[in-house]
């Protein structure tokens, strides 16, 4: 399947039932290239049909078709792969799901899948069709009903022949939700091309952090998501479920589920409200709240694209970007989103924020990687020049007192002091997570946006590349800071 790691919704501006521009600002292509500009490679796509066909024929308004391939070729020209769907369109479709097949319904389906797929026939591979947005399925009679909708929705894009052929080709879970899918799954809808088809989830857990818009009976909104990003007193805005944890068991039975059955599966939607709204949310606690909501959205991302799903964010205009003159609004945001850092939780006594980065040494430029790609306890550790590589991908993690774990993103093995030495030229390798002290490091400015790294059961020492080498497989360890540019180190996005 193609590779899209960080995506982006194009949100509330093909999709009004009323026309776009009804709910924002209509499509520019200075927002495409701002998005571009900003580190995202996917752009989904939400599109309403219906209300621009008629009704009694169910033929798509040829100017409304020529629009959607304007906003597509806008994606294509900064080689976005592109996910187009049928979307919400007043419910139409997603909302009548029963446990019988609806024959109008159903035609509907075959007429505008047939018309989407003939008009972009002659499109590459990164275009993908995506049959619906949210379907309302919640028992197994409706999951038949839906997969038969689908049938007709693979089956009328193959008709059509070219790239459709082989096009990938999208259909969504039982309310695009993890657990409905798991349940309700038992299989996949038919296609007669093998290895092209994909399942879509969305992830908007935990509801009261995520979603929710005032506080309830049974529950109040989440201010607060994280471990390290809890309120101390505000006990009550904390998130108190699907957090870390969570998130990589639900990311991980997808992948047990579909994945390893050769089904990729895709997050096309997935975000967390942005309370700046909220009269009791002020000051430090506000700031506390927007780090979060970066941690949860780089969380999310990471831990998606670990597991082999494809996370896709929705944006609507003027949270991120401007969609008329392409301004990115939310810059913090945006770099949580495309493999940068997440804010750090204020006040906290770090100073490099957490996040995935990149090491390099300051005397030769060379990145820290695990040599070879090692994913065993004891792959060792040395400088090379950066190839962009998973190996030389490090996940910094704030621990408090200005100590940090640092994991490997390739490996998940932690940047680890051998056998706890502390004598000049003890190796540094990956070894499994334990929090023991041979695996915390503190981390101190130098000088110029460099930093010393020292392990913190031996503080006198620091990360230090062997002989001053500028040579590529320069060995890392441990050895007394003495100020040498092999001691120093710079934290950026990989």
């Amino acid at each position: 399947m193609p590779t899209p790691t960080y995506g982006w919704n194009l949100g509330n501006t093909l999709e009004p039932p009323n026309g776009e521009g009804y709910w924002g600002p209509a499509a520019s292509e200075a927002i495409i290239d701002a998005v571009a500009d900003s580190g995202f490679n996917t752009i989904r796509l939400p599109v309403a049909w219906d209300s621009h066909a008629d009704q009694s024929t169910f033929q798509i308004d040829p100017a409304w078709m020529a629009r959607v391939k304007e906003v597509v070729d806008w994606c294509y020209a900064r080689d976005f792969y592109v996910l187009l769907n049928i979307h919400w369109d007043d419910g139409w479709f997603e909302r009548n799901i029963t446990d019988t097949v609806d024959p109008t319904i159903n035609a509907k389906m075959q007429s505008y899948w047939t018309q989407i797929a003939t008009a972009f026939a002659g499109y590459d591979n990164h275009l993908l069709f995506a049959g619906a947005n949210e379907p309302e399925c919640h028992t197994p009679e409706e999951w038949a009903t839906l997969r038969t909708y689908y049938n007709t929705f693979i089956s009328a894009v193959r008709a059509t022949g070219g790239n459709n052929t082989n096009r990938w080709l999208v259909v969504q879970g039982p309310n695009t939700n993890w657990e409905y899918s798991d349940q309700l799954i038992t299989s996949m809808p038919e296609d007669s091309t093998p290895g092209r088809l994909a399942l879509e989830i969305h992830h908007y857990t935990p509801f009261p952090f995520a979603l929710m818009e005032e506080d309830a009976e049974w529950g109040n909104m989440s201010y607060f998501w994280g471990q390290d990003y809890h309120h101390p007193t505000r006990t009550d805005r904390n998130a108190t479920f699907d957090e870390e944890d969570d998130v990589d068991a639900m990311f991980q039975l997808m992948a047990d589920r579909f994945i390893s059955q050769g089904y990729p599966v895709i997050v096309g939607e997935f975000a967390a409200r942005k309370r700046t709204d909220q009269a009791d949310l002020t000051g430090d606690d506000l700031k506390l709240h927007l780090a979060s909501r970066t941690y949860f959205h780089k969380y999310v991302v990471d831990s998606a694209n670990s597991h082999g799903l494809k996370p896709i964010y929705w944006d609507i205009h003027g949270l991120m970007f401007d969609w008329e003159t392409g301004a990115l609004v939310d810059q913090d945001n945006a770099r949580a989103l495309t493999g940068g850092a997440a804010l750090p939780p204020p006040g906290g006594g770090g100073i490099i924020p957490n996040g995935v980065y990149k090491i390099t040494a300051r005397h030769s430029g060379k990145a820290l990687e695990v040599a070879g790609l090692g994913k065993e306890n004891g792959s060792n550790v040395q400088q090379w020049g950066y190839w962009w590589g998973e190996s030389q991908r490090w996940v910094v993690r704030h621990l408090g007192n200005n100590e940090y774990s640092i994991i490997g993103a390739q490996s998940g093995k932690a940047l680890d002091v051998s056998g706890w030495g502390t004598d000049n030229g003890t190796n540094v390798h990956a070894w499994t997570y334990g929090g023991g002290a041979n695996q915390r490091w503190i981390i101190s400015e130098t000088s110029d946006g460099y930093y010393r790294l020292s392990p913190s059961h031996a503080s006198d020492k620091c990360l230090d590349v062997n002989g001053v080498s500028s040579q590529d497989g320069a060995n890392a360890h441990i050895w007394a800071f003495g100020w040498g540019a092999n001691q120093q180190w710079k934290f950026e996005a990989p």
